[in-house]
């Protein structure tokens, strides 16, 4: 895990342990579990998150 990375949490993640979501980005692009104390990172490229995003946004 790299602690130079500015994680932000997802906008739908909550106080009560659901949803929570990180992101950092960097030269890839790096997703985790907040709720796990040494939660596994999936790292991906910019346009694989880009197609990612897109696919998922209402009406997609």
């Amino acid at each position: 895990m790299n602690d130079q990375l500015k994680w932000f949490k997802s906008s739908y993640s909550d106080d009560e342990g659901g949803n929570c979501v990180e992101v950092a980005f960097a030269s890839a692009i790096h997703v985790r579990d907040s709720k796990l104390s040494a939660s596994p990172e999936l790292h991906v490229t910019a346009p694989a998150w880009v197609a990612f995003v897109s696919a998922v946004q209402p009406g997609a």
